[in-house]
């Protein structure tokens, strides 16, 4: 009895070679497998209604044994939509590598999906966001910009552009960002109830959150009746800046102040190693707060108090606000504050007057 090439299938009967091992399977592939149209594979594999339970058991098993994966991007890209938001960051950036973590999660429970581009040494902004503006992302989410205003308006004319941690007022350009003012006027806060008078605070350098965060420092002292003692630092984000403040401190012969408050993490790495090799304890002698609340922070041999800003729910509202302008046409800019907390460890304690000494060359 003659048996039809679907039957021939299903009966293990030899059938058409698999696909050579020279080219990735194809959806024809698996179609000449099992003895079915294309089209009909198709719709067993995009879980469409329709095909028996049986029937999508031998497209599955066929595709299995084949190795047969979808090409997803080709699909896409004949539906003319990618499904893409591109991802500005800064390499190295701690924290960004965790809101990177919690924006993949994000976009995939949108059906969603995550391409990264760094800024480095040798690569500036400009260019990363070309990048993913040449791979086709439908939007972009930009973990803090360094652009001007100006800039990432005429980039939100083009595609839906969300901003983690910095104010924007632009149309086309949706914002997240924790309100760093406050962060760091809970560091002082905490510093102050503490006993600390002598607080000073090793800046971020130029853009909007760093001015933010220096305004919180300055308004917080003030609260504190503390103006006498405000002292900011230059500094940036980086491990060498917090190192730099610290050889200040120690070099300038007078006493040091007996807390500091470092623009974010790394900077209070860099403060902290640098006390360190100096011989200066922490905190008996001098309590070291940073911000962002980084996972270098929560080592056990670092332990650093500091702000934490809530990055898993950064992340979520900024996918929120890329797929609404993207699958429902949502057209108005919005901000999004979220309110950040201090996480309190051990490098802050009560003032014990230890860093009263001058220190001269100990650095």
């Amino acid at each position: 009895m003659d048996m039809s090439r679907g039957d021939r299938a299903a009966s293990g009967a030899r059938g058409p070679a698999p696909a050579p091992a020279s080219r990735r399977p194809r959806l024809e592939d698996v179609a000449a497998r099992v003895g079915m149209s294309p089209a009909s594979v198709s719709m067993v594999l995009s879980g469409a209604s329709g095909p028996s339970a049986a029937t999508r058991e031998r497209v599955l098993a066929a595709a299995a044994e084949l190795g047969y994966r979808p090409d997803r991007t080709a699909s896409l890209l004949a539906r003319r939509r990618t499904h893409l938001v591109g991802v500005l960051l800064q390499a190295g950036n701690a924290f960004h590598a965790e809101l990177v973590e919690d924006l993949y999660e994000a976009a995939e429970h949108h059906g969603y999906d995550v391409v990264l581009s760094a800024v480095t040494r040798t690569r500036d902004e400009r260019r990363a966001v070309e990048t993913l503006v040449d791979f086709r992302c439908e939007a972009l989410v930009l973990l803090g910009p360094v652009a001007p205003a100006a800039q990432l308006a005429a980039l939100g004319r083009q595609l839906p552009v969300v901003v983690i941690g910095r104010r924007v007022s632009a149309d086309g350009v949706d914002v997240v960002r924790s309100a760093d003012a406050e962060g760091v006027g809970q560091a002082v806060d905490h510093l102050a109830g503490l006993g600390h008078r002598s607080i000073a605070y090793v800046d971020g350098g130029k853009g909007t959150i760093a001015a933010d965060r220096r305004r919180g420092y300055r308004t917080a002292m003030r609260r504190h009746r503390l103006e006498r003692h405000i002292r900011v630092i230059a500094g940036d984000h980086t491990e060498a800046a917090g190192a730099r403040a610290a050889r200040l401190l120690l070099d300038e012969g007078r006493p040091l102040p007996t807390a500091v408050v470092a623009y974010n993490d790394h900077c209070a790495l860099g403060l902290l190693d640098a006390l360190n090799r100096a011989g200066v304890e922490v905190p008996a002698e001098v309590s070291v707060a940073g911000y962002d609340d980084s996972s270098l922070s929560r080592l056990a041999h670092v332990n650093l108090t500091t702000v934490n800003q809530d990055a898993g729910r950064q992340a979520e509202q900024a996918m929120d606000a890329a797929v609404e302008r993207l699958d429902h046409g949502r057209a108005s800019p919005r901000e999004v504050v979220l309110a950040p907390h201090l996480v309190v460890r051990g490098t802050t304690g009560p003032p014990t007057g230890a860093a009263t000494r001058p220190r001269v060359g100990t650095a």
